[in-house]
């Protein structure tokens, strides 16, 4: 990345009332801008303009207005912010070029008062810093969803395990259906020339035939509501079956189901009077910690003032309180009689209130325990209460499921038999029809009718294996797509998962490579070298496992014999830290990528470098943003390349 990926033309900026700005409009063009001029005269009050523009909230309204506003015109849009201001804040409105400012504010909006280059001078941890534009909870809750949907694919391609191997014994299924569908069709054309042969040789008139061959096809028909008749008892009778085993298992269920022990709500009696009691008890260790307080107080004090004893005010409340308490002890204390005695006496009964505080805490924990342990037995009582009372009432509805089946495969009997009778009367009707020579036409009908019904069966049996075997190759394909999907999110999680690490890491390379080149441009004669190390410690909360990572600044100089120390940064110039701090945002720019969002980097306040360096300095950012606004001072500016673009009049 070698400059901003935001290719602009010259924007114009129209400010009023920013900073100590009245109203201004300056045209930018791309490259360097130098903003030329003695304190007081608005370079930086128009730095912020144009940072309030892109988004920042940082800027000031000028002290003597209520309201203010910035416009920028980019690339042939206009952005617009208003500033007002509001019981006694700023309230920032309008459409400005960034939705989310955080990184260009740490790493582009290089003021004085920066944030990146204070932590520099100030010596600080600068992991937050650079993490700070990274929304951690949002990647998390990122990680969780894909992890999710990860889970939910594993799940899927388990229940896809071995699908393949389906389709074999599938295909094979329907290869045998379909020989044994041309076998039946072939018999069935066969009994239909024989029909046709044996209708030649009879000579009857036509409407005889016509009036035969209605027989016949009503023959035919009621064999077919036969069949189906008894393809709806065959699918009752399997209903039946399927819930029998169902009822078995329940049974077995319930004998194997341990009847609650307790009743509930004698479980709920025991539970009140015990939170009863440990309420009693916190009353009693608060008494307590109050008079044990008292006495360290006026141990610590020196001075035992008897008139002033008393918890709430009353005359002998402490007395009253240790008579209660410690049951049986040593009733005669400094502080209740009034008596002068050793301060030995009064640690002594101090030491056996701290005992009977212990020993009643020890009891109200204990009843705590008791408390959660009957709450964890009554919820396991009302589980299995409520399981039981499931399966029961499943046994009922399988019960009466049973029954019901059992009803309507009584009355398909009763439909079938009925229906073979119709059939034999029908049978008899059309040989009646036909007379004796319609004997044989009669055997071959029935056997034509027979076929047409297996034909038929075999049909709807192949159209389920064409279903299954599509559903198989469905399934197949989604399980190649779901691989596919998974190895995605697989890539996905492990991007989320090291994006914080990567960034921070990225940041700590960034700063150290172009710190190494800008200490190399500006030739500072005694640092060696500026780099930060990534450290990892143990976290501060002391939580087992628990690692943080710090980012720690080091400076390397070098004597004048040529030997090389460890340095801090608290003993780097202010020119040394101020570059250091510049670097140290710049590799934050390219670390976030904010170069993607925002086409700027605005420098002020470096008065502090050298002129001929902040030439350097200028020409080494340059490289690296569309438009670099630079406020200088005119004896510094004076230092920089004549070819930059510079604004005198704000």
């Amino acid at each position: 990345m070698a400059r901003s990926e935001v290719a602009l033309e010259s924007v114009r900026v129209h400010a009023r009332n920013i900073g100590g700005i009245d109203r201004t409009t300056v045209d930018l063009s791309p490259g360097v801008t130098l903003l030329r001029g003695r304190n007081a005269t608005h370079r930086s009050s128009f730095l912020q303009a144009v940072m309030a523009g892109l988004g920042s909230t940082r800027p000031s309204l000028k002290g003597d207005a209520d309201e203010g506003e910035v416009t920028l015109d980019v690339d042939g849009e206009t952005y617009s912010r208003t500033l007002t201001r509001r019981d006694g804040t700023v309230v920032f409105d309008g459409e400005p070029y960034l939705d989310d400012p955080t990184a260009a504010d740490l790493f582009a909006f290089l003021l004085g008062d920066n944030e990146a280059r204070s932590a520099v001078a100030r010596g600080e941890d600068l992991r937050e810093v650079i993490m700070r534009p990274i929304d951690v909870d949002a990647i998390e809750a990122a990680i969780g969803e894909r992890a999710r949907e990860r889970d939910a694919i594993d799940d899927r391609l388990a229940d896809l395990e071995g699908i393949e191997t389906e389709l074999p014994r599938l295909e094979s299924k329907r290869r045998s259906l379909r020989e044994r569908l041309d076998e039946k069709r072939t018999e069935l054309e066969e009994v239909e020339d024989a029909i046709e042969r044996a209708d030649a040789d009879l000579e009857e008139s036509r409407e005889r035939r016509e009036e035969i061959d209605d027989a016949f096809e009503t023959v035919r028909r009621a064999r077919s509501e036969l069949e189906d008749l008894r393809f709806e008892r065959s699918t009752e009778e399997a209903t039946v079956a399927e819930l029998e085993s169902e009822r078995a298992e329940l049974e077995a269920d319930l004998e194997e189901f341990d009847a609650p022990e307790t009743d509930p709500d004698r479980i709920d009696d025991r539970i009140d009077d015990l939170r009863e009691r440990k309420r009693d008890l916190d009353d009693t260790l608060g008494e307590l910690r109050s008079v044990i307080n008292f006495n360290e107080d006026m141990l610590a004090d020196g001075d035992l003032d008897i008139g002033s004893i008393g918890v709430d005010g009353g005359e002998g409340t402490e007395n009253d309180v240790t008579d209660a308490l410690v049951d049986g002890a040593d009733r005669t204390v400094c502080w209740s009689c009034g008596s002068r005695v050793e301060r030995t006496a009064i640690e002594e009964t101090i030491e056996r209130l701290r005992d009977l505080h212990g020993e009643k805490l020890s009891d109200r924990n204990d009843l705590q325990a008791r408390i959660d342990e009957l709450s964890e037995r009554r919820s396991a009582v009302l589980d299995r209460t409520r399981e039981i009372e499931r399966t029961r009432d499943r046994l009922s509805d399988v019960a009466t499921e049973i029954e019901g089946c059992r009803d309507r495969i009584d009355e398909l009997n009763a439909a079938i038999a009925e229906k073979e009778a119709e059939i034999d009367r029908l049978e008899t009707k059309a040989r009646d029809a036909g007379g004796p020579d319609y004997d044989e036409v009669v055997g071959l009908h029935r056997d034509a009718t027979e076929l047409e019904l297996e034909i038929e069966g075999i049909r709807t049996d192949l159209e389920d294996v064409d279903a299954e075997i599509d559903d198989v190759e469905a399934a197949i394909e989604e399980r190649d797509r779901l691989e596919d999907e998974r190895e995605g999110l697989t890539d996905e999680l492990v991007d989320l998962r090291t994006r914080v690490d990567r960034i921070e890491a990225d940041a700590v390379e960034s700063f150290n490579e172009h710190m190494t080149a800008v200490l190399d441009i500006l030739e500072y004669d005694n640092i060696e070298r500026i780099w930060i190390e990534r450290r990892e410690r143990d976290d501060a909360d002391g939580r087992r496992g628990t690692v943080r990572t710090e980012s720690e600044l080091h400076v390397v100089r070098s004597t004048d014999e040529g030997a090389s120390y460890q340095d801090s940064v608290a003993h780097l110039s202010e020119s040394e830290r101020a570059v250091t701090g510049l670097v140290f945002a710049l590799a934050g720019y390219l670390a976030h990528e904010v170069y993607e969002d925002i086409p700027f980097v605005l420098l002020d306040s470096l008065e502090v470098i050298d002129a001929d360096r902040i030439a350097r300095v200028v020409e080494y950012f340059q490289e690296y943003a569309e438009h670099l606004v630079v406020a200088l001072l005119p004896e510094d500016a004076a230092a920089l390349d004549d070819g930059y673009d510079v604004v005198s009049d704000i």
